[in-house]
């Protein structure tokens, strides 16, 4: 049955832009139906052979696509090789020969218990971009399971006209076979801002709407579609007044596009002549790039758990030297703030042994974990180190609740800068140390923390979240979790007058510094710099540039005055709706 005229779909946005055109579903064999079948002990062995020489095919396969990858993916292949590395994971290659042989079934039955078993503990995740990794699970294992089935992937670097891929999901070894010039956006059924496909999009500046649930079961190759990859709305058979509406749209947003990118690596400065420092928050070795290119002025927070997952070890001091050093390098020589692994029993790595929790959100992670675990923390502080002399890099604790452990965390810092220093080993000895402020103790003892610290780092994802006791990925509550709540803002406002009466630095790394609607409440606070994620420099930078530094202040006295949240937004608007229009963010406020 065909759909409705201007059938509407609301997915998650994965990557902003507006694009017309027709629809090219992938299609593909479904290996999650599998069959259960017993094997008789005689032929277990076999059974086992025949798993490892699925993953082995596999492996060639991949490596295939490896060294196929063309030029512009280049940046993204580290995303292979992760999956290069699963395949051959413990708790899945492993997991999968014990149940073969404890279960007497058959390797493709086994495979889907393994898989669904670690599928099972990233879900659980409350941080989503660790939770979009069963997505890299999954993937992984549907390599293993084409090779066990004989059947093929969908092979989409045959498109030969200028489409809108549609997939129930898309694997990274399948985006980076795809023809650029060919693909107009992505549209999957899975997915979320942190999935690959999201991550490759938003670099490649192509929209893309993820999470659609059923767009695959909705759309048909060569369907004509809308792809408001900003809003994540897809419009299906639109009627000629959407599609002129959406064509104005289209060229307006690459209008506004082109011109705040021309002017990104203008500084940040507002018309009384006070310079905002404007950052970026990275996780992955290949984004400095899209920092450069987007005119950032560092890295305000580099996410350091990339390095630790998708693994079988650990990775050595000299893996994670070599890391940081090449960012520090690129970036040279503006500011890399490296933050200490955020891990815990939320987040798994395959070389880490630990406790399932009740809580994890609340639990060993972070900080505490580092703590509690002196030679991972060790190695990462001297590769840290080591890298400091080779460029601007500063370290970062995060979710620090309470003085003992910053002086506990220094004091292990200190001791491993003896250790480099007594083994000749350079190192940046005078490195800067600050502390994430993303708890409310942390809030109430700021005064205090500002004593043993450089600087500050406000996180707003997880003080927003903390301090509204609200759980900003569960849909039935989402809507509560409010940047501009008063007590938020009260919360960042105290952190700042700590900071500012200590004599320390005091920057915003949560994505609240990346929404130009907030600058005018954050540019009154006066904060040293803000960190967001690359692609929102530019629009931050440029509404900087229309505002004024004392007439921000004022603005905050007003805005601290307010009963709520919708009143603070409303008076947000209702001042600066022409600053704005002059910015060019008209579309804030439809």
């Amino acid at each position: 049955m065909k759909p409705a005229l201007n059938l509407t779909l609301q997915g998650i946005a994965g990557s902003p832009g507006i694009t017309i055109g027709k629809a090219y579903l992938v299609e593909r064999e479904d290996v999650d139906v599998v069959e259960k079948r017993f094997i008789e002990p005689e032929n277990i062995p076999a059974e086992v052979r025949r798993f490892k020489e699925a993953v082995k095919k596999a492996q060639k396969q991949l490596q295939g696509v490896i060294e196929e990858v063309p030029g512009e993916f280049r940046k993204h292949i580290y995303i292979l090789d992760a999956h290069m590395m699963l395949l051959k994971d413990r708790m899945i290659y492993d997991g999968t020969i014990e149940y073969i042989e404890c279960e007497n079934v058959n390797a493709e039955w086994a495979l889907k218990m393994a898989v669904d078993e670690v599928k099972s503990i990233f879900k659980k995740m409350p941080d989503p971009y660790f939770r979009e990794r069963a997505s890299d699970i999954a993937h992984v294992s549907e390599l293993i399971m084409e090779s066990l089935l004989g059947t093929g992937p969908s092979n989409i670097s045959h498109i030969d006209k200028r489409v809108i891929i549609v997939a129930h999901d898309l694997s990274p070894a399948e985006t980076t076979q795809i023809q650029l010039e060919k693909v107009k956006a992505f549209l999957t059924d899975l997915g979320g801002q942190t999935s690959h496909t999201g991550i490759i999009a938003r670099s490649l500046e192509i929209p893309a709407v993820l999470g659609l649930g059923n767009a695959t079961q909705l759309i048909n190759t060569d369907d004509l579609i809308i792809v408001d990859g900003s809003a994540g709305v897809v419009i299906l058979d639109p009627d000629e007044e959407t599609l002129t509406r959406y064509q104005e749209r289209k060229d307006l947003f690459e209008e506004y596009q082109a011109m705040i990118t021309r002017s990104s690596r203008l500084p940040a400065e507002t018309t009384d002549g006070f310079r905002l420092t404007v950052m970026a928050n990275i996780e992955l070795l290949e984004e400095v790039v899209s920092v450069i290119d987007h005119g950032g002025d560092g890295i305000g927070l580099y996410r350091t758990e990339f390095l630790y997952l998708n693994r079988p070890t650990l990775p050595s001091e000299q893996e994670l030297f070599d890391n940081y050093r090449d960012v520090a390098e690129i970036m040279a020589p503006r500011t890399v703030t490296v933050r200490t692994l955020d891990i815990g029993g939320d987040k798994f790595a395959s070389g880490l042994q630990l406790a399932e929790e009740m809580n994890p959100a609340l639990g060993l992670r972070a900080i505490r974990f580092s703590l509690q675990s002196p030679g991972i923390f060790e190695a990462q502080l001297r590769a840290i180190l080591r890298a400091a002399n080779l460029g601007n890099v500063r370290i970062m604790f995060p979710m620090i609740s309470e003085v003992d452990e910053i002086v506990h965390a220094r004091r292990i810092l200190n001791q491993v800068a003896e250790s480099l220093d007594k083994a000749g080993i350079p190192f940046g000895a005078n490195i800067k140390v600050g502390a994430m402020i993303e708890v409310p103790s942390a809030v109430i003892m700021a005064d205090i923390l500002a004593k043993e610290v450089d600087f500050f780092s406000i996180g707003t994802n997880d003080l927003i979240q903390y301090s509204l006791a609200i759980d900003r990925v569960n849909k039935q509550v989402a809507h509560l979790y409010q940047p501009l709540h008063p007590a938020v803002l009260r919360m960042v406002q105290r952190v700042v007058e700590a900071a500012k009466e200590a004599g320390i630095q005091v920057y915003m790394c949560g994505e609240m510094a990346g929404d130009p609607v907030n600058l005018p409440v954050l540019l009154g606070m006066e904060l040293d710099a803000v960190s967001m994620n690359p692609i929102s420099i530019p629009a931050v930078k440029r509404m900087a540039r229309v505002l004024s530094l004392d007439e921000s202040k004022l603005f905050l006295k007003e805005a601290l005055k307010q009963p709520t949240a919708a009143d603070v937004i409303k008076l947000v608007q209702d001042t600066y709706e022409s600053s704005f229009r002059k910015a060019a963010f008209d579309e804030v406020l439809e």
